[in-house]
């Protein structure tokens, strides 16, 4: 057999097994997976979807998407989320809670089966949803059992903690609103073979420039778009917020541009004011952990070893020193906070000191700060069990009393507004 030939052969037949290889891997990679108490699962374990958000419970940490599948998009039921206890919120680059993101943002969602079925703030479907179809020009995809989430985040998040920038190719204008063509890339390296996708925007499109707020029609003002017509944007470099909106012309699936932001120092800035309102917000709820272990002593007296969750801000995590004075108090699987009649969880609290701070020299996985407090207290409280969740607070940190949607009394879980049931079982 001549050379050449021996050689395609074998060639074709390292092809087929890498292809296979990757194949299995792809499927394991995405079989369903359930977190389990007490552990922080694997990133690449999540399922991976995304679409717009169209409902937020902020209280309760859960919401609902439509999620982008491959049929008539505006059809798609808006398909319900709850948020991990350690599940990390970024909103334009910064930490935030659900109730920062305005309603149609377009999200990307990592996420698990729900930990324990019998507590879900959300309707827990068959472990195969996602692939089943959803009929009616909708496709499979749309309604996945993983609905419990470790990562949610906005676009310019996603192309941050990715490595992606937008690249601007081309727009048509009319009457200030139109469409752009753009290309998702690497920030780095050249080969990258991103296709073209088109965006509308309109009149309300903010663009963002250092620490300008603009809109289209002072671009228009200044020359640098047309008031009308085609113009070839040149692959210029931007970050993008992407909503959807109803869009004319019988269209199936195309998003729209909220914002573009045209240099670093603009997208610096919006980080920067979203990580001031989230870190008044933390402040005044207290910061989320999970118990590792419970030391206990006499006559009530214990010490909690805590980890810290992730995703805050730094400044956050550094007012937690060793030897201050700190609360603790239960909380549920939403983080709301468990009180006792009139009592705010000040007063429900079990108070002491945080003996040490321990930092992890590793890699710290999502979810997980890599810290841990040890916290000593003589009133030790029941909720204050190895893998259940509490919340913590520097005792310089703002007594405040919380809404009532944002605590739940000594019933439990079963006290929950609104319940599960106001989703429907797709």
């Amino acid at each position: 057999m001549p050379f050449h030939t021996t050689l395609r052969i074998c060639l074709t037949a390292t092809f087929f097994m890498s292809a296979l290889l990757l194949s299995r891997h792809s499927a394991v990679a995405d079989e369903p997976f359930r977190p389990e108490a007490g552990k922080f699962p694997p990133l690449e374990k999540a399922h991976s979807y995304c679409g717009e958000l169209v409902f937020v419970d902020h209280a309760n940490r859960r919401g609902s998407i439509r999620v982008e599948g491959s049929g008539m998009f505006r059809r798609n039921d808006p398909h319900p989320f709850a948020m991990l206890p350690y599940g990390i919120v970024r909103y334009q680059g910064a930490p935030a809670d659900l109730r920062d993101i305005p309603l149609g943002t377009v999200l990307h969602v990592r996420a698990f089966l729900p930990p324990d079925p019998k507590t879900s703030a959300v309707p827990v479907l068959p472990v195969n949803n996602k692939e089943k179809d959803a009929h009616h020009n909708r496709g499979a995809g749309i309604f996945p059992a993983e609905n419990h989430v470790l990562l949610l985040e906005d676009e310019p998040s996603h192309c941050q903690r990715e490595g992606l920038i937008w690249k601007l190719k081309e727009l048509e204008i009319k009457n200030r609103e139109g469409m752009l063509i753009a290309s998702r890339e690497a920030k780095q390296g050249t080969n990258n073979k991103a296709g073209d996708e088109t965006f509308t925007f309109d009149a309300a499109t903010r663009v963002w420039r250092g620490r300008e707020c603009l809109l289209i029609q002072h671009l228009i003002d200044e020359g640098t778009w047309p008031a009308e017509g085609k113009k070839s944007l040149g692959g210029q470099s931007v970050l993008l917020g992407i909503t959807w909106k109803p869009t004319p012309g019988g269209v199936f699936m195309r998003f729209h541009i909220s914002d573009i932001w045209l240099n670093d120092e603009a997208m610096q800035n919006a980080t920067l004011r979203q990580t001031e309102t989230h870190k008044t917000f933390m402040r005044s709820r207290w910061m989320p952990a999970w118990v590792d272990a419970v030391e206990y002593g006499k006559f009530g007296r214990a010490t909690v070893t805590a980890t810290l969750f992730g995703g805050m801000d730094s400044s956050l995590y550094a007012e937690f020193q060793k030897g201050i004075p700190a609360l603790m108090n239960s909380v549920e699987n939403t983080l709301k906070h468990i009180e006792g009649g009139s009592a705010g969880p000040t007063q429900m609290a079990a108070r002491g000191t945080i003996h040490d701070v321990i930092k992890t020299s590793e890699e710290a996985p999502l979810g997980s700060s890599g810290i841990q407090i040890r916290f000593e207290t003589d009133l030790i409280t029941e909720g204050m069990r190895p893998t259940r969740i509490v919340r913590v607070r520097p005792a310089i940190w703002p007594d405040a009393h919380l809404p009532r949607e944002e605590f739940i009394n000594q019933g439990g879980i079963e006290e929950r507004f609104p319940t599960p049931s106001i989703f429907p079982k797709y």
